[in-house]
C-alpha cells in the first residue's frame, strides 16, 4: 500500500533491513612535483600537505581498525607517479622538513 506525500508516492512499511556491504576505494595522486633545483617550490607542498592531511592520518586510523578489530576491508590504490615521489630520498626529507614546521608553528 502506498500513502502520497507531495505527489511522491512511498511506502507505508519499510522493508526488514537486510546486511548489505559497502566499498571504500581510495585512490591516491598527485602529479609528479619533484624540483630538485629549487630549495623550496611550491607545487612540492601538495605532496606534503597530502602526507600530513591525508596519508598520516589515514594510516592511523586503518592501524585503529587493527587494534579495535574492525572488521573492515579497504581498497587503496597509489599511482606509480606518487609511490616514487614518497620513496624519493630528497622529498621524503623535504617532507620531514615540511612536518618539522608545522610542529613549531603549532608550538608557538
Amino acid at each position: 500500500m502506498l500513502a502520497r506525500l507531495s505527489g511522491l508516492a512511498y511506502p507505508r512499511t519499510l522493508p526488514m533491513p537486510t546486511t548489505g556491504s559497502l566499498a571504500l576505494i581510495l585512490h591516491a595522486h598527485l602529479p609528479f612535483v619533484r624540483h630538485p633545483e629549487h630549495e623550496n617550490f611550491h607545487e612540492e607542498d601538495w605532496l606534503y600537505e597530502a602526507i600530513a592531511e591525508t596519508y598520516i592520518p589515514l594510516l592511523r586510523m586503518l592501524r585503529q581498525f587493527v587494534v579495535e578489530k574492525v572488521p573492515a576491508r579497504v581498497t587503496f590504490t597509489l599511482t606509480p607517479t606518487l609511490c616514487a615521489m614518497l620513496r624519493d630520498p630528497l622529498l621524503q626529507s623535504r617532507a620531514e622538513r615540511y612536518l618539522a614546521r608545522g610542529v613549531e608553528l603549532a608550538k608557538a
